[in-house]
Formats: C-alpha cells, structure tokens, sequence
C-alpha cells in the first residue's frame, strides 16, 4: 500500500511509526529522524510543498518505506529531501527485513516522477536511497555531492596512531595533558536542559565567530527554534547528545553530537574565544569527545561531517563523497539532463575559483619571497 503525506500536521503524528521504520533501517543517519525532519519542516517548509511518500505492509499496514520529500516549483519543478542546506546527509528509510521495500517505494516515487524530476541530494554511500536507486526503471544520474570525512569509532588512543608522525601524536597528547590539568570537566545535558544549553552553545558560537564570517543561518532566530525543537527530543531517544565543558564551574563550551546505530557526527559546537588566550585546542578537545561517543553502542563511524577544514586531516581521516541521485521518468528526463548539465556547470565555475586563488596565493608568495 503506497500513500503520500501532504499535510504537516499529518506527518507530525507519524512519529511514532517513523520511529519505528528509523530503528529498522541500519544505513539511517540523525537527519532522517522523525525529530529532525519535523522540526525542519515546521521552519523551513514551503506551505502545500510537503510530499512524504509512504509505503506500507498490504496485509498488517506496518511502514515499510519512506522517502521524505518537498516540492520545489519553478521551470524545473523538483521533488527534493526535507532537511536542506543545514542537513549533512539526505536519504530514504527503508526496513532491512524487506527487501522488497526499495522497490515498492521506488514505484511510487515513479508515479511522482511523471511531472518532476526526483533530485536526491547528500546520499552517503550505503545510504538506503542507493537501493531506490538500483531499483529505478527510468532515466538517472549519478552525480557528486559534497565531501565528508570519517574516522572509524575507535578510543583516542587509537586514534593518535593515525596521525602523519610520532612529532604530531606527541603535540596532541600534549594538549590533552594540557586540558586534564586544567581540569575541563564534561556534563552530559539532560532534556529538560537541553533549551538553555543549545542557546548558550549558539551564543557562544557566535562570539567565537565573531568578525571572522560565521554561517549566516547559524545566527538566525528560525534555525535556533528548529534546533531546539528537534534536539530536545532526540536527546530523549538517543539520537543526540549535548554536552557542556565547565571551568572552574561556568561553561566555557557546548558541543551537540548527532547520534545513530552506525555512527556519530559533530554537528555543531560554541566555545569560548578565551580559551584560545589559555592555549587550549578545542578541536582536540571535542575530538575526544567525538570518539567516546562513537566508540559506545557498537558505532563504526565518527563522522566529521561535511566540509575538507585543514584542521580534520591531522587525525588522517578517509574522505567520503556524498552522493546526488537524480531520478527521472521519460517525459521528465529532459529536466534530469538540464540539472545535471547546470549542477556540472557550477562545480566546473567553482574548480576555476579555486585554481584562481590558489594561483593568486603562490604568486603572491612567490612576489613576497623576491622582495
């Protein structure tokens, strides 16, 4: 039994079953959480636009499939993942045990697919979306997305062997050293903390920021009332985990890590620009903090999440490319081949920015080293 999901209201009383299918469905990450998707929905969403496709069990009526997706209108129209920009991975649920879903769900995204292109945006590989993709009868693309790294969920201690020299583990012990004799204590943030924290982890984020070009969306009221109203709750399930870091008993940092079966993501952190003035590496710091959350409950990956920062590649960790999926019927098939056609466009328009800047580096250091 297949039914698409137009109302929010209607999908905010599906998260009892969506829970459920989340918790059959090994490839899911945080972002496809019922609280996540939700809340985003209740900020960002684009009245009439909501299409959640369902797919059902004929004879018991249990959730199978799910694909959570909104309308985009315009010359192109495009079905696209819920979650946007501020989403690190995009994906479908499927139940492991049926494997018949991906197919059953791929159908009803092809009946929706007649009059919009299917634009499945930041799938990370083994994504349950690729099996949707396997099972497509129609026009498709493959394409890349942004890039992601990863370490495995191991304790600190292992990962210090991963870095580039025994000079490098040696710093980085230092500075672990360095924060146990300060005495930086951790506090996990139960629930009904959970509002105050996340408002002064985005304060915090903000004066660390500050003058120095923060993400836009981070300091807006509307992504603060989404991030409350979904972390609450995935705190509640063991989705997230909040965390503050006192010294000398106020808090000098507030860290929220993302949580699921298989991996452990750092989503976003405030601290302190004083302690830059102590000399305390932060990154280090919630490095720890990552691994310890990865390496509990049988996780395989603490995810560094989207972005290359020269920072992440001390610890040598592997580089994932998420993944875009275009999906098509054949009349809509021309849409497919003008999103592909621009989405290459603009990372070729992007390469040229980057050899450009990097040219006008060396150049610049070539003219300064002549001086």
């Amino acid at each position: 039994m297949a039914e698409v999901c137009r109302d929010g209201e209607e999908f905010g009383r599906l998260a009892t079953e969506w829970a459920g299918l989340y918790a059959r469905c090994r490839a899911a990450t945080p972002f496809q959480s019922h609280a996540w998707l939700h809340s985003w929905w209740s900020a960002y969403g684009v009245p009439g636009a909501l299409r959640v496709f369902l797919v059902r069990d004929a004879v018991d009526g249990q959730l199978v499939g799910a694909a959570p997706l909104m309308l985009r209108r315009g010359p192109l129209p495009v079905l696209t993942p819920l979650g946007g920009a501020i989403s690190d991975y995009g994906d479908v649920l499927l139940d492991d045990s049926r494997p018949e879903a991906a197919a059953a769900l791929a159908a009803v995204l092809a009946g929706a697919a007649r009059t919009a292109l299917i634009d499945l945006r930041e799938v990370r590989p083994g994504a349950a979306a690729e099996r949707v993709y396997a099972s497509w009868r129609g026009p498709r693309r493959r394409l890349d997305d942004s890039v992601c790294l990863e370490l495995p969920a191991v304790a600190m201690d292992v990962l210090l062997t991963r870095m580039p020299s025994a000079k490098a583990a040696q710093r980085a012990r230092a500075k672990l050293r360095k924060l146990d004799a300060l005495g930086i204590e951790e506090r996990s943030v139960p629930g009904e903390d959970v509002p105050a924290a996340l408002a002064r982890l985005l304060a915090l984020h903000r004066r660390q920021w500050e003058g120095r070009g923060v993400t836009a969306e981070h300091t807006n009221e509307r992504f603060a009332r989404h991030l409350t109203r979904a972390v609450q709750p995935m705190v509640a399930s063991g989705n997230a985990r909040v965390t503050e870091f006192r010294l000398g008993g106020e808090v000098v940092a507030v860290d929220l890590t993302l949580l699921s079966p298989s991996l452990a993501g750092g989503y976003l952190y405030g601290a302190d620009p004083g302690l830059r003035e102590r000399k305390v590496d932060v990154a280090t710091m919630l490095l720890r903090h990552g691994a310890r959350e990865a390496d509990a409950g049988g996780r395989t990956t603490l995810s560094l999440l989207r972005g290359t920062e020269p920072y992440k590649h001390h610890w040598r960790p592997e580089t994932v490319g998420n993944r875009r999926l275009l999906l098509a019927r054949r009349r809509t098939a021309p849409l497919l081949l003008l999103r592909a056609a621009a989405v290459g466009a603009r990372r070729l328009a992007a390469e040229q920015v980057r050899r450009r800047a990097w040219a006008g580096r060396l150049l610049g250091k070539r003219n300064g080293g002549g001086g």
